[in-house]
């Protein structure tokens, strides 16, 4: 079925962005909080408190309605934060009819079920189609014009090629996948890689050491990827390795940069007092222990991450855990 009308619900740097895509190929409506930040969009048609001065489609309207957002949805996508991902949802859930696609671009665990945003959906609106979109897509660069490409992952193949449409562009290239789960954990997991990388940044330990930590961070993601039901060969795509790499080594990277803080000596509190965009790998990292642990799965570079961001590990010791937990052979857990 064609999807004539899409909602977008976040107006941060990627829902934006995101939104800015959509709009070249449907009606695009995107909702946020901030009034300024809509009035902003569709009267100046730029997002300057995420995305600066970079001009965005003046097809795409805003609204503050979530409502009527989700009323009129003949597709739906999430880029919310995780930990209100399920509370605004549930606001609209009676709006949205039955037969909407619904999409996440969220990168996050919820911390107290520990469940993917693709879950809650399905828990919320069991009987709508839904899926997820990510990939290596820092929102600057795609809403500035340069390339990239994404994956969109749905379990519901009759729906995926019409709504492969709608994000598709010849600067912005979306492929398909049926591996929902491999997918999705990917965009969360390699957030707190790139914490780990960024600490070695920050305390200067060099290109070698940042590409172990990149390389035996895969190793991780895939173990506890594999384990929960994804599929080996995803995260060796553009959804595992390829979204990785852009997280660890872009200076756009909120994760990255949370770990140069890190480990240049802040704390977690003066890092999140300076920071108005979410770090979806310090949200995500005790439930990613917590799924580790549940599925018996070693992951030492995302515990060091976690003991850091917890306040019970400081970023120097941290490094050289994570340094040496590669010892042993390369095709075993370490």
């Amino acid at each position: 079925m064609p999807y004539n009308r899409v909602s977008i619900f976040g107006s941060g740097s990627w829902g934006t962005t995101v939104g800015s895509l959509i709009a070249r190929n449907a009606s695009a409506l995107i909702w946020g909080r901030n009034s300024d930040t809509i009035d902003e969009i569709n009267q100046r048609h730029t997002n300057s408190r995420y995305l600066g001065e970079i001009p965005i489609s003046k097809k795409l309207a805003a609204t503050t309605d979530l409502r009527n957002a989700a009323k009129q949805a003949d597709a739906l996508v999430l880029a919310l934060p995780s930990q209100s991902f399920r509370l605004i949802l549930d606001q609209v859930k009676e709006q949205i009819r039955p037969e909407v696609p619904i999409i996440s671009l969220t990168k996050g665990i919820e911390l107290e079920t520990r469940m993917r945003m693709t879950e809650i959906i399905a828990e919320l609106l069991p009987q709508n189609p839904r899926g997820v979109l990510t990939g290596p897509n820092l929102a600057k660069e795609i809403i500035a014009g340069s390339a990239a490409a994404s994956v969109l992952a749905m379990e519901d193949q009759e729906s995926i090629n019409d709504l492969q449409k709608i994000f598709h562009n010849s600067l912005f290239r979306v492929y398909t996948n049926h591996d929902v789960i491999g997918c999705e954990l990917g965009g969360v997991l390699k957030n707190i890689i790139a914490i780990a990388a960024g600490i070695g940044d920050g305390l200067g330990a060099g290109d070698n050491a940042r590409a172990a930590v990149i390389t035996r961070g895969l190793a991780e993601m895939s173990r506890l990827g594999t384990a929960m039901g994804g599929e080996s060969q995803t995260f060796a795509g553009l959804t595992g390795m390829g979204d990785l790499v852009a997280t660890c080594t872009s200076t756009q990277s909120r994760n990255r940069n949370v770990g140069i803080a890190l480990g240049s000596g802040m704390n977690m509190e003066e890092i999140l007092a300076t920071m108005f965009m979410v770090a979806e790998g310090v949200k995500s990292a005790p439930a990613v222990m917590a799924l580790a642990k549940k599925y018996s799965i070693e992951m030492p570079i995302v515990e060091e991450v976690f003991g850091v961001v917890q306040g019970n590990r400081n970023a120097k010791d941290a490094l050289k855990g994570v340094l040496r937990a590669g010892i042993g052979s390369e095709a075993e857990p370490n």
